[in-house]
């Protein structure tokens, strides 16, 4: 076919068509929308999450009676103070001298307020070698962790005065500064690394600076446009930062997979000897349908979070569904302008140990791949059994699969200090540092029957078995609130928490509390908060997991107006969802090669990272899919038999899919060596997930479930060939080549 004027139909193949000719207009455009969204978010400003949002059930009760009560809680500290030796106890006269050294110490620094000692509180443990002194902090529970290193230092002075004693420090306050010091520069710089190792990739795959920068510029200037279009839509849906590190993961994601499919489309097209108009109107025409499907898919699937009903789900899925929509059209628009207005430049800052292997045609090469479809092709059953079998062996891990909320110890490891004294209050006073709150709102807190009511629960509690004590009762009068502090048996371990809880909610909080005509109490803490997420995640796992399945099912038969690809799709990816989940629990929870990792020790997944996971690889291994069978079909389509239209496909597609999986994992990898236990998960399940899907899936079992397919492939039943037509672009060759017909001899359209 010669190089003179193409009809293409289609969105994608009309979008990069008109940006081509008013190349200079479509720049323009996208250089204002981005800077409009910058502008109206810097303007609007970000709406977060309120803490009465994040759950429903009685956690988001509670939180909703304290702020509509305008009670806004200070963050609480302890100094845990205990004997190292086991000789000395709280009745010594040592002990007391450095509680009393304590006090002091707190009291004048001027930062904190409500100080108690051990010996009015009753917060002296059962073996009287420990003892508790409480405070809170003054200002903004928020922001105390900003505030707190005077009283730190204070205490680690009375600490060398007192060389007998442990004397440490811990609470909301003292925690947040100790991780802002050990890890708060952990995410940006993960954020900020991600960048030069996908350029550094990138420059590798295309072998020019200038081919190199493309994707970066567009998948950057779609995450500034997103983080703009963040804060407005905040005013109606609020955000987060984990939405926000989110979005950026995936708008570096597709951003640079939807520029290099693009990219490597038109360079491929001109190096078969098409000139540069007709091989960007190519491109259009398939990479750009690719895109437009891919995206589209990967919205669907982000969007399922939007049914869980958590805030911080819901601020993810539509933050992430931004970002890929907002990439997926600069990808059809701005892109091919400004490809038009580089033309031969794209290849300028040429690297020049970086040389490309070339094939008749213009396409590049893959001999590794070239070599494992001759094998896969030739006995594809072999292939299918072998691959399926190891997939479904790395999954089977994952039928054990145990899911919680992280305990502090379990999410850091024991290499801070805090987290030591954490374990160690623990151990003196169960559920000490994690107790229940039961929040309590009367019309009358002070009436009769309250006061009696409150007392009963305090006491049953204990007798109960679900609290050692000390029940603490704190009192708002002026708003008829109370704040009820109970330490739950178990401490931390959350099974034995859990039932603590259960115990309180049940049984106590009825036989007391309960009894009140117009009286409120809702269980909140830590325990508290983490089962009931865990029930409104269970809740959502099947709504959102036959919304994804359901709505990427009917894009996909839409897409390629095969019933046969559609179900193929779903299944592969599936398969490779499941083996992520495998390697997780082998990894994590059963610890095997653990270390690798710095992992040991977990011992479970993060409740919230299943689903999650499944939305994020469910959409973005829809990327490497489309692409490929998009290819496949098109050299179908060309009059190529079946298992040469395969090969075709996936050796062609080889390299961009290979480059495109590198940097993802690459990116994803890097959160995998953060020192939190649920970001090192995140990382490595969506790292093995990619790398998963972009070989043993797409080199391997598609190309070999497909050739065992055959012209079945392309089945449509008759009943279904009134479904709207989205199917592939035509190219030039399609035009060209005679029609290529079906079982039934019907022309397969394009």
């Amino acid at each position: 076919m010669g190089n003179g004027d193409i009809r293409v139909r289609g969105l994608a193949a009309r979008a990069g068509g008109w940006s081509a000719r008013h190349r200079w207009a479509a720049v323009g455009i996208w250089v204002l929308f981005v800077v409009l969204a910058m502008g109206l978010g810097s303007a609007a400003g970000r709406v977060d999450v309120k803490d009465s949002d994040q759950l429903k059930g009685e956690t988001h009760t509670a939180a909703r009676i304290v702020e509509d009560a305008g009670i806004d809680e200070p963050a609480g500290e302890t100094v845990l103070i205990q004997a190292r030796g086991g000789d000395l106890k709280a009745t010594d006269p040592e002990f007391r001298d450095a509680v009393d050294a304590v006090v002091r110490a707190v009291e004048g620094t001027g930062r904190v307020t409500e100080v108690t000692s051990p010996y009015d509180t009753k917060t002296i443990s059962k073996d009287g070698h420990s003892a508790l002194v409480q405070f809170d902090m003054r200002g903004e529970s928020d922001t105390a962790g900003e505030r707190v290193e005077p009283v730190l230092k204070a205490v680690e002075g009375v600490q060398q005065d007192h060389e007998s004693l442990r004397i440490e420090e811990i609470g909301g306050a003292s925690m947040m500064k100790t991780f802002a010091d050990a890890y708060g520069d952990d995410f940006k710089k993960a954020e900020y690394s991600a960048v030069p190792v996908a350029f550094g990739i990138l420059l590798i795959a295309f072998g020019a600076l200038v081919a190199a920068l493309l994707p970066m510029v567009l998948a950057l200037t779609a995450i500034m446009a997103t983080m703009g279009l963040m804060g407005v839509v905040s005013h109606v849906m609020p955000m987060s930062d984990t939405a926000n590190s989110v979005m950026l993961l995936v708008g570096l994601a597709v951003g640079v997979d939807y520029c290099l499919f693009y990219l490597r489309r038109e360079r491929e097209e001109r190096e078969a000897g098409r000139d540069a108009q007709t091989a960007l109107r190519i491109a259009a025409a398939t990479s750009g349908r690719a895109i437009v499907v891919s995206g589209v898919t990967v919205c669907v699937a982000m969007a399922g979070m939007l049914f869980t009903g958590l805030a911080e789900f819901e601020a993810m899925g539509l933050a992430s569904l931004m970002v890929v929509a907002v990439a997926m059209v600069g990808s059809v628009t701005v892109l091919p302008a400004l490809l038009s207005l580089l033309g031969e430049r794209v290849e300028k800052g040429r690297l020049p140990f970086l040389r490309r292997r070339k094939r008749s045609g213009g396409t590049q090469d893959s001999r590794f791949w070239t070599a494992v479809l001759r094998r896969v092709l030739a006995k594809p059953v072999v292939a299918v059994v072998v691959a399926a079998g190891a997939l479904l062996a790395i999954s089977a891990p994952a039928l054990g699969m145990k899911t919680q909320q992280l305990t502090l110890d379990q999410e850091f490891g024991d290499s801070l200090p805090i987290v030591q004294t954490y374990n160690r209050l623990n151990d003196a006073f169960p559920g000490g540092s994690e107790p229940a709150e039961v929040i309590v709102k009367a019309r009358d807190i002070n009436a009769p029957e309250v006061k009696s009511a409150l007392a009963e629960f305090r006491d049953r509690a204990v007798s109960s078995g679900a609290s050692r004590g000390p029940v603490e009762i704190k009192l708002h009068d002026a708003r008829n609130v109370a704040f009820v502090y109970v330490p739950l048996v178990g401490g931390s371990d959350q099974d034995k928490a859990g039932a603590s809880l259960d115990l309180l909610r049940d049984e106590v909080r009825p036989a007391t509390l309960g009894k009140v005509d117009g009286l409120e109490a809702p269980i909140t803490g830590q325990v508290a908060g983490s089962k009931d997420f865990n029930d409104q995640l269970a809740g959502a796992v099947v709504p959102v997991f036959a919304f994804v399945v359901v709505f990427a099912f009917v894009l996909m038969l839409l897409s390629f107006r095969s019933l046969t690809i559609a179900v193929t799709s779903i299944v592969l990816n599936l398969l490779s969802v499941g083996a992520a989940y495998g390697i997780l629990v082998a990894v994590f929870q059963h610890g095997w090669g653990a270390s690798l990792v710095g992992a040991e020790g977990v011992g479970a997944i993060i409740t919230w990272l299943p689903l999650f996971l499944f939305v994020i690889l469910f959409g973005l291994s829809m990327d490497y899919h489309v692409f490929v069978v998009s290819r496949i079909r098109e050299a179908r389509l060309r009059g190529l038999a079946t298992k040469d239209a395969i090969r075709h496909g996936v050796v062609t597609t080889a390299g961009v899919v290979t480059s495109a999986a590198v940097i993802m994992v690459a990116v994803f990898a890097i959160f995998g060596t953060l020192s939190m236990q649920s970001m090192k998960q995140m990382g490595v399940g969506l790292a093995a997930a990619v790398l998963i899907d972009a070989t043993i899936i797409r080199g391997v079992l598609l190309p070999a479930v497909m050739a065992l397919l055959g012209e079945r492939n392309w089945y449509l039943p008759k009943w279904l060939h009134r479904l709207p037509d989205l199917t592939h672009d035509e190219t030039p060759q399609a035009v060209a080549a005679p029609a290529v017909r079906d079982d039934e001899g019907e022309p397969l359209r394009v």
